[in-house]
């Protein structure tokens, strides 16, 4: 995505947000804005009926690939967004954003029907409209520059990424990223996935690693495993704390300045565990305590 487009991105989502009446309404009102965009929820996917509707290649691919990964469609000429009902509700406000993103993006509009499934959902998708819908999601979700001046008001780290997820009324995993994506401190966060379950053998995958820009130009990236073992603390924290989150984390790793100490916050929501990574004296405190 261009920079170009990505401000043109911000213009429509900030256009909207106002004209909807949306603009600093917390939890950000989904609905308000799907409205005001003249579409309508239709209710929940069943691919096979719609394949006898629209008779679509989608729908049969989608069909021939297996049904439980599918989570919105877009039918654009009929104003219509299909949801898969199942997923999570903090997922369903995305998706219903980036489907609304899809039908308000001028540039898109050639395209009349749009499947969204976990791969164009997630953040690693290649592909340029997915990513674009993504990113109106995202920055509608979290209200332009409004996300930032809230971060403002409370010091680095996990208890405020909870606080700004209920403000905004997000998943902690769009919270997460956004934050540090955004962030002028220099973190950074690891998302793991398929966790062992608590008391058994210590063990998790990589699923995603994201950076602030300050992180990146002080320590670069960090080379992540594709597994991860016992060695690691926050893989222990998940198999054996009775709590579901830790705030007093410590770490050493590998970085382009050598091995360096950093603190961490570890969190699990029960489909992730989310590891938020910055150097030792990076958080500054603030008025305003968070107590979880």
């Amino acid at each position: 995505m261009t920079l170009h487009s990505k401000k043109d991105i911000e213009n429509i989502s900030f256009e909207i947000l106002k004209a909807s009446k949306s603009l600093d309404v917390f939890p950000t009102p989904i609905d308000n804005i799907v409205n005001h965009s003249e579409l309508i929820i239709a209710g929940g996917i069943d691919l096979k009926s719609l394949e006898k509707k629209y008779k679509s290649f989608l729908f049969t691919d989608a069909l021939k690939s297996g049904l439980s990964k599918i989570r919105g469609f877009l039918d654009r000429s009929e104003k219509l967004i299909y949801l898969d009902m199942e997923q999570r509700s903090s997922r369903l406000g995305f998706v219903k954003l980036h489907e609304t993103g899809h039908n308000v993006l001028p540039w898109q509009s050639k395209i009349i029907e749009f499947l969204d499934d976990d791969e164009t959902l997630d953040a690693d998708t290649q592909e340029e409209f997915e990513i674009e819908a993504n990113y109106f999601a995202s920055v509608t979700l979290f209200q332009n520059d409004r996300f930032e001046n809230e971060v403002k008001k409370y010091e680095l780290g996990m208890p405020s990424v909870m606080l700004l997820s209920n403000h905004f009324g997000a998943s902690a995993h769009a919270t997460f990223r956004w934050y540090v994506e955004n962030s002028k401190f220099r973190c950074s966060l690891l998302v793991l996935q398929n966790l062992s379950p608590k008391g058994k053998v210590p063990k998790g995958e990589f699923r995603n690693a994201f950076h602030s820009s300050s992180f990146l130009s002080t320590f670069g990236t960090i080379d992540w495993p594709e597994n991860f073992g016992y060695k690691w603390e926050f893989i222990k924290d998940h198999c054996f704390l009775r709590k579901k989150w830790k705030t007093n984390g410590k770490i050493t790793l590998k970085t382009l300045n050598g091995n360096v100490e950093f603190n961490y916050h570890y969190f699990d929501n029960t489909f992730n565990a989310f590891v938020l990574i910055f150097p030792k004296g990076e958080s500054k405190p603030t008025r305003n305590k968070i107590i979880i």
